[in-house]
């Protein structure tokens, strides 16, 4: 079967496995001891959760975590009910910047823990599931980062990028040559003109939880809309 990315698929099942073994802290241990699914797995037999984060800034290298948020869903459902968010303090100093994007001041962290204080149950969450994401740098290199800064190893997990699969439906939509020469381009693939496409409700974006739950949504039309939902998730995952 033909895989939809260029980029070739990774055994992420074996992987984990490996990774359960050479782990070191027990937050890490506990999460690759829980293990993933195969990735002939069908799409719609799994309970993935959605991931957002927001940030100091852009740079994995330099920039820091302010609020996490994850709920869990299937290609049926999202489970609001078991939807989780927090709010971390970051080691960076917020930006003039990023508080105008996402609205979160020196006030709102003033109590809140560190990450560190943390780890444990988001990795809880995540355990055993595929994450889903709005474009993967973000979510994967932060965490990464996060908790080689914290617990000295970072961490490796599969993922489906929804501005990754909306970059290949609109190329396959709207690419090629016969399109440029009918003059369509493929349209923007941020997260609220993506939704949009699909008819979806218009949330007040930068918010951990929300654009969580807006991310989980959009997978689900993006499936429904453009592929099999017995399509094994070696496919899709990156």
């Amino acid at each position: 079967m033909k895989r939809l990315f260029q980029t070739p698929s990774i055994d992420w099942t074996t992987r984990h496995a490996n990774k359960q073994a050479s782990a070191i802290h027990p937050f890490l241990k506990a999460f690759y001891s829980t293990p993933l699914v195969t990735g002939d797995t069908p799409l719609d037999e799994i309970e993935f959760v959605a991931m957002d984060f927001e940030t100091t800034g852009l740079n994995a290298k330099k920039d820091g975590i302010i609020t996490i948020g994850l709920v869990p869903f299937t290609l049926n459902r999202v489970y609001i009910n078991r939807a989780q968010h927090w709010t971390v303090r970051p080691r960076q100093k917020l930006n003039e910047q990023s508080v105008v994007i996402h609205n979160i001041t020196h006030n709102d962290i003033l109590d809140a823990p560190d990450l560190s204080e943390v780890i444990e149950p988001v990795l809880a969450a995540l355990a055993g599931r595929v994450v889903v994401v709005h474009y993967r740098r973000i979510e994967r290199e932060f965490l990464d980062r996060a908790l080689k800064a914290r617990i000295k190893e970072g961490i490796e997990f599969p993922v489906i990028d929804t501005l990754d699969l909306e970059a290949h439906i609109q190329q396959r939509l709207n690419g090629g040559f016969w399109n440029k020469l009918k003059g369509k381009k493929p349209q923007s693939v941020r997260l609220a003109q993506a939704r949009k496409r699909y008819g979806l409700p218009a949330y007040t974006p930068h918010h951990a939880l929300t654009d969580a739950i807006a991310t989980a949504e959009l997978l689900q039309a993006q499936i429904a809309y453009h592929y099999d939902a017995k399509k094994p998730i070696e496919d899709f995952w990156l």
